[in-house]
């Protein structure tokens, strides 16, 4: 199976303008990013894809490749369909790999690759034991419930499942609960259906693309990892990375 690692890059976030540029010590995060994705093995090819012509210039500048994308797309899944389009070769299988993750790890990248590679599976992600009650009650921190044939059954910004007859403060030491992970990997088909479906109406409510791809009755296999790797959202997430690595 060909796989290619798509990391979509736009310019203009909400919370961090230019964020893909921010120096994260000594590289930028782009180029962190770009690196960690190329030690995976798994990969037959890395790529940028971005909305803005510095982005290109700088994925350039240090030998990565890279495809400039329209600024319209929504979702980072969006604009990873436009870019496996610009691809002159052909791939059976896209990672979505964030581009706001610097040290993301290759592992990681590996384990989805071989987790959409098993027969009959149309989207993998990943997720990790939530690790405490800030993370479970954190409606930023989106949490899964997983079936017995490994595939997602719903994700909510709530903590679920809801454990009644049972203070808040104990859950944790009752039940294990899952975080998810924001990298996905598709079969290249199933990304073009499901770039084509409409809002849903639990994507509305959580405001999570992936319940739409579920209440079309596609299937996400869960893919468990030991822990997340820390992403950065505002200025002040890359002062935890310096003072973490």
């Amino acid at each position: 199976m060909k796989i290619i690692g798509i990391i979509p890059a736009r310019w203009a976030s909400t919370r961090f303008p230019g964020k893909p540029l921010t120096n994260i010590n000594g590289k930028t995060m782009i180029r962190r990013v770009f690196e960690q994705a190329s030690r995976c093995p798994k990969l037959d090819m890395v790529l940028v894809a971005t909305d803005d012509e510095r982005i290109v210039h700088e994925v350039e500048s240090f030998g990565g490749q890279v495809v400039m994308t329209g600024t319209h797309h929504t979702s980072g899944t969006d604009r990873c369909l436009e870019a496996l389009d610009q691809c002159v070769r052909p791939f059976d299988a896209v990672i979505n790999i964030q581009g706001d993750e610097p040290y993301v790890n290759p592992d990681h990248i590996a384990l989805l690759a071989e987790t959409i590679s098993r027969p009959g599976v149309q989207i993998a992600t990943l997720v990790s034991p939530v690790a405490n009650n800030e993370e479970l009650f954190n409606p930023n921190v989106v949490k899964v419930v997983v079936g017995q044939d490994g595939n997602a059954l719903y994700f909510s910004r709530q903590p679920i499942p809801y454990l009644r007859g049972t203070e808040a403060a104990d859950w944790l030491n009752i039940h294990t609960f899952y975080r998810h992970i924001g990298m996905y990997a598709y079969a290249a088909d199933v990304l073009r259906k499901i770039t084509h479906l409409p809002v849903s109406p639990l994507e509305r409510a959580e405001s999570l693309e992936q319940l739409r791809w579920l209440e079309n009755g596609f299937r996400i296999a869960v893919a468990l990892v030991e822990k997340a790797m820390p992403g950065v959202d505002t200025p002040e997430d890359v002062d935890k990375l310096r003072n973490i690595f």
